[in-house]
């Protein structure tokens, strides 16, 4: 499984990368051969070790497996990529399918194979809008600000909006753990969504946090927390599986969407369990699709990679970036979940901008959930370069994409948008926010 893997440093660093690209191939002929049920009998990490492991095999689900339980690690590419394999056929066989299978098929796969199976893949979740369908592409707004100032983060958030950004979740990473903040910046986004606009609000800390905001009566939405795919690893955030059951029936109680009740959010990157030195051997992009195991028991609204924030000792250049990206989003959507990415690197990769606009068409292209949006594609809070609101009006025009639809009505209401989605000159939108969402005037 590791040699196989398209070279990236983390396998490197790890010592677990092919040394040769010949020794590469072979593994890739290797793995081709190997049925896809011993993947339920012989586990890459220990059952008796690691929960995550037992949650795979335990949650398997036979029947709907059955349909390519024949088949080897290669025949189940010829069978993706053929006409069999449409997005009702892939939806029913998701449960069926196990991390560690569709991890092994990815390896076998070019860059436009990996685009067209997830392309098929239509996964749809909801809460206050509806995200996923076919054609659409949503945005995380994503306001932060060096010191959790409320006039700096609405400010923000202003500005996303009226670029048509904030569909799938206005998203704040705090600098600050302490739960009076947070339940003061829970405020924040609730004061300003509650004004009419079909979304919903996450702020973005550990999940032992957000239940006690919870208890404190913060208007929380969607509850957040970063995964991984091995006990140890999640260990080492905090985590288990018995805190994330806890934490997401406090969510589902507070019933707060409006058109559904997926209230998960999860973040993953490929190389945490690597960092935390819990891997078990397994290379890095394994490792992650594992994690997409534990985010599917909770049924999420929004599932995102941050592909290349952890740095290049993991992703090392913009080709490794995009390479991840793309595994990343066909895995989940194979596993059946709502996929979105953090497009970006940080500031000491070999990367560019130039190499972000290419990864979002790409995904774009497949199929992509949703993006994030950053006033400037530059964080400055967290340091590193993601996306922009003019990124996703690039996509959407050159892909025809549409917002989600609760949302799209209400910025066609604002005057922000016109009937194709196009934005409205900014005067004109900044004049009726401004009296529907007693804003300063322009």
């Amino acid at each position: 499984m590791a040699k196989a893997t398209p070279l990236r440093s983390g396998d490197a660093l790890a010592g677990l990368a092919a040394s040769t690209e010949q020794e590469r191939i072979a593994a890739r002929w290797a793995l081709a051969d190997v049925p896809l049920k011993r993947f339920l009998t012989d586990a890459l990490v220990p059952y008796e070790d690691d929960e995550v492991t037992r949650l795979i095999i335990d949650s398997h689900d036979a029947a709907a497996f059955a349909p390519v339980a024949h088949l080897t690690v290669g025949g189940f590419r010829d069978w993706l990529l053929s006409a069999q394999a449409t997005g009702p056929v892939l939806q029913a066989l998701a449960p069926g399918l196990t991390p560690e299978m569709v991890a092994a098929v990815s390896k076998l796969m070019r860059n436009q194979d990996l685009m067209l199976v997830a392309r098929r893949c239509e996964v749809v979740t909801r809460f206050r809008n509806t995200q996923g369908l076919r054609g659409h592409l949503s945005v995380r707004l994503q306001p932060n600000h060096p010191t959790d100032d409320p006039a700096g983060i609405v400010a923000s958030l202003i500005d996303g909006l009226m670029h048509g950004a904030g569909d799938a979740v206005v998203g704040i990473n705090p600098v600050s753990d302490s739960v009076p903040d947070l339940v003061r910046l829970n405020h924040v986004l609730a004061d300003v969504i509650g004004r009419g606009i079909p979304t919903q609000s996450c702020v973005l800390t550990h999940v032992t946090n957000t239940m006690r905001a919870i208890e404190l009566g913060a208007p929380v939405d969607l509850v957040f927390q970063s995964i991984a795919g091995t006990e140890g690893t999640n260990r080492s955030f905090g985590i288990d599986l018995a805190l994330l059951d806890e934490a997401h029936a406090m969510a589902q109680s507070l019933g707060r969407g409006t058109v559904g009740s997926n209230v998960m959010y999860f973040e993953t990157g490929q190389g945490s369990a690597l960092s935390a030195n819990a891997h078990h051997g397994v290379d890095q992009q394994t490792c992650e699709a594992r994690a997409y195991a534990v985010a599917r028991r909770y049924q999420p609204l929004l599932v995102n990679t941050v592909v290349g924030f952890i740095g290049p000792e993991y992703l090392f250049d913009g080709k490794q970036i995009t390479r991840a990206g793309l595994e990343d989003h066909f895995c989940g959507k194979l596993l059946g979940l709502p996929m979105g990415c953090d497009i970006c690197y940080t500031n000491h990769a070999e990367a560019d901008q130039n190499d972000m606009d290419n990864l979002m068409v790409l995904l774009a292209t497949a199929g992509l959930n949703f993006l994030i949006g950053v006033p400037g594609a530059d964080d400055v809070m967290l340091n590193y370069q993601s996306t922009s609101f003019h990124d996703a009006l690039v996509l959407r025009e050159l892909l025809g994409l549409k917002r989600a639809p609760e949302f799209e009505a209400w910025l066609q209401s604002m005057d922000i948008t016109d009937a194709t989605g196009r934005l409205l000159p900014a005067a004109q939108a900044w004049r009726s926010a401004g009296e529907h969402l007693s804003l300063p005037a322009a």
